[in-house]
């Protein structure tokens, strides 16, 4: 076509070329190609920010304070690199996905490796959402006149089941993910709000409770687990169960959970459907996929509680390796340039910190678990502190 020239896309929308470029102005395509994209950014936004903001404490707390700052910011510059590695990575190899980067660099073998962690990290994400709806919304509950402890509603299994057929499993049954922008949405608002009310009762409460020994240490042993985690941890459990500030934080951040949910399976059902369905879930297929990943996330869930290792877990063995080893180890292996080259070296230095990060990471897991405290109060939070338990349930 010449400069100028129209072209009917199917569908009815023209496009003009223009130079280089080539120009929709058909604006019905339009809108619908900035709904979506807008849902998608939504969903992003909800699936790297959503409840993993509002964790990053617990990452400090295994870190230690100043040196889980710097380790903030070291990986979130490793993360970025990663990402300009995996761009340099398609470039080099004509290939426009990780899957199909990771398979043309190391063969099928690879992208098995790949798969497997891509399926593993959203999966156990799912434990771990399950986990800390049983452990917060229980918690909701009890704060409603009349529900004792013997009540249901407090009781975990019960939540994370009925969360599960009610909410999660409908909403993970979608095929289109572009229609969970506004649950995405939701979520990121209900995330705004938890920010606030965590940023509340750390005035309020923060100044009233004792100060732990070594709480300014600047490293902690655990540091290796913390750089594999920075992600979310439930922080509601520092806020004692008569707080009804911190109550309806814990419904709010129950619900962004939730609502963050489908996104995992949608990731995980993805990885399934590629490796042995060749990316193509006929209905049928595709609601059995779904219901199977959540029967099995549900049911792990259900017999183990404790949050800490699964997160540790989830660090050191799937995040460590899909962001430090794999784009490192492609780019590494593509690079045309000589050795000393600096993307060369730092790409050799990232892959090595990765390694050191999952071994270390995986045997100080193993070897020394972190206690699993879910549902026990604070020691500030019994009767004996009673000008301190008052002051907590002023907003």
């Amino acid at each position: 076509m010449g400069r100028g020239e129209t072209e009917q896309r199917p569908g009815g929308a023209p496009q003009i070329e223009a130079g280089d470029r080539t120009v929709l102005v058909s604006k019905p395509w339009n809108k619908g190609r900035n709904g979506n994209l807008v849902s998608a950014g939504f969903n992003i936004i909800n699936s790297i920010i959503g409840s993993g903001i509002i964790g990053l404490p617990y990452s400090m707390k295994e870190a230690g304070f100043p040196l889980g700052v710097l380790l903030l910011f070291g990986v979130a510059y490793i993360t970025d690199y990663s990402i300009i590695l995996l761009i340099r990575g398609g470039n080099l190899s004509s290939t426009n996905t990780y899957q199909e980067l990771v398979r043309k660099t190391y063969g099928f073998i690879g992208y098995l490796i790949l798969s497997t962690l891509q399926f593993l990290y959203p999966f156990i994400a799912m434990i771990s959402y399950n986990i800390i709806t049983g452990d917060t919304l229980t918690k909701v509950f009890l704060r409603i006149p009349g529900v004792g402890s013997e009540n249901v509603l407090t009781d975990r299994h019960f939540i994370i089941l009925f969360t599960t057929i009610i909410f999660t499993l409908p909403l993970s049954l979608y095929r289109d993910i572009a229609k969970l922008g506004k649950v995405s949405l939701a979520s990121l608002l209900l995330t705004i709000v938890i920010l606030v009310i965590v940023m509340v009762r750390t005035v309020t409460l923060g100044p009233q409770v004792p100060k732990s020994e070594n709480a300014w240490i600047f490293a902690k042993s655990n540091a290796v687990q913390a750089i594999g985690v920075m992600s979310f941890g439930d922080i509601f459990e520092n806020y004692c169960k008569n707080d009804n500030l911190a109550t309806f934080g814990r419904f709010c951040y129950g619900v962004t959970v939730i609502l963050t949910f489908p996104l995992e399976c949608f990731v995980t059902r993805e990885v399934i459907a590629n490796v042995f369905f060749h990316g193509n879930l006929s209905t049928v297929l595709h609601s059995f996929v779904t219901v199977i990943i959540i029967a099995v996330a549900t049911g792990i869930s259900l017999v183990y509680d404790c949050l800490g290792i699964v997160l540790e877990l989830n660090g050191v063995l799937s995040a460590t390796p899909l962001v430090f080893i794999i784009p490192t180890a492609c780019y590494l292996r593509l690079s045309k340039e000589r050795w000393n080259y600096s993307d060369n070296l730092i790409s050799c230095l990232i892959l090595a910190v990765g390694v050191l990060v999952m071994t270390v990471g995986f045997v100080l897991t193993i070897l020394h678990p972190q206690e699993c405290s879910h549902g026990k109060e604070m020691f500030y939070c019994f009767a004996s502190n009673v000008s301190l338990q008052n002051s907590t349930l002023a907003p």
